[in-house]
């Protein structure tokens, strides 16, 4: 959890952040070391991969599918 509320951006620490706390315990092995190679990864470059605009590595594909979805759903009122 520290490492995703202290990336260095603060946009990084609120999409990683609130998505570890979200997800995290949740999360199977598998996931949860996608995560925490995706932590080991550069802002600009998660940033990048979050918006598609430019391809993620596939060793990353489900937990940034779960990041993405987690970070462009909307909130209902």
């Amino acid at each position: 959890m520290f490492r995703a509320w202290h990336r260095g951006t603060r946009e990084a620490d609120l999409l990683l952040g609130r998505f570890a706390e979200a997800h995290v315990p949740g999360l199977d092995a598998d996931l949860l070391g996608q995560f925490e190679a995706l932590l080991t990864e550069s802002d600009p470059d998660i940033y990048d991969w979050v918006t598609e605009r430019q391809a993620a590595p596939a060793a990353l594909g489900g937990v940034l599918l779960l990041l993405k979805r987690f970070s462009f759903k909307t909130e209902r009122r």
